[in-house]
């Protein structure tokens, strides 16, 4: 009897963890972008979604399986640049989990939406009081910067409560680091599905398709 090693079709790369997290990350994220300010209860409600899948993520990356770990794939900028240089050459080595450069994209990604999360929750506590920041983002009165409440005496005596806004106060700063963050993440999830599509191309197997699965050919 000749024995012959019996090589699989796929194997399970990607485990329902990583996978349901990153399709998440992805539809909460665009939620929340796409509500705005007309929508703040989705806006704020799709925002802690993606942050509590970033913070499950990267605890999983310590405790989950091997191709989550970043231990396995993250690696320097000399492979990140051998692995682009390779794909322009058509010459890039395939990788049974994330590739060099895709590695270094998804803590790109991750570092950005923590910072998009983190500043949204300060400027909510800064604007309303609301969040888990609200203790921490107030006016030295204990009311939040950007609604605290000041009172103006018209002249017929009567007092008129209003609600200030302080021009270049704390509030109007984090709403703009909020936007850097905002627009650096959409920036970064475009170069991201160029490179899925080049590393698609290049290797010929479908990465959005194995996302779903989970599976990949194996290494030959």
């Amino acid at each position: 009897m000749s024995s012959q090693t019996h090589i699989p079709r796929t194997v399970r790369v990607w485990d329902p963890v990583v996978r349901l997290g990153h399709w998440i990350i992805v539809a909460a994220f665009f939620t929340a972008y796409l509500s705005g300010d007309e929508w703040a209860g989705i806006h704020i409600w799709a925002g802690y979604t993606v942050a509590a899948a970033v913070l499950v993520r990267l605890i999983w990356e310590l405790v989950g399986t091997r191709h989550a770990r970043f231990s396995s794939f993250v690696r320097g900028p000399r492979a990140v640049m051998a692995y682009l240089k390779g794909l322009f050459s058509k010459k890039a080595e395939r990788h049974l989990g994330h590739n060099p450069a895709g590695a270094l994209m998804i803590v790109a990604l991750l570092v950005s939406l923590a910072g998009t999360t983190v500043s949204g929750m300060a400027l909510l506590a800064a604007e309303d009081g609301r969040g888990p920041l609200a203790g921490v983002i107030a006016s030295g009165d204990g009311v939040p910067v950007e609604r605290s409440t000041h009172v103006d005496v018209r002249r017929d005596g009567q007092e008129e409560g209003t609600e200030g806004h302080e021009e270049g106060g704390t509030g109007e700063i984090i709403e703009e680091v909020h936007s850097i963050f905002t627009y650096l993440t959409l920036a970064l999830v475009a170069l991201h599905v160029l490179g899925v599509a080049a590393s698609s191309l290049a290797h010929r197997e479908n990465l959005v398709r194995a996302m779903v699965t989970g599976r990949k050919r194996p290494l030959e």
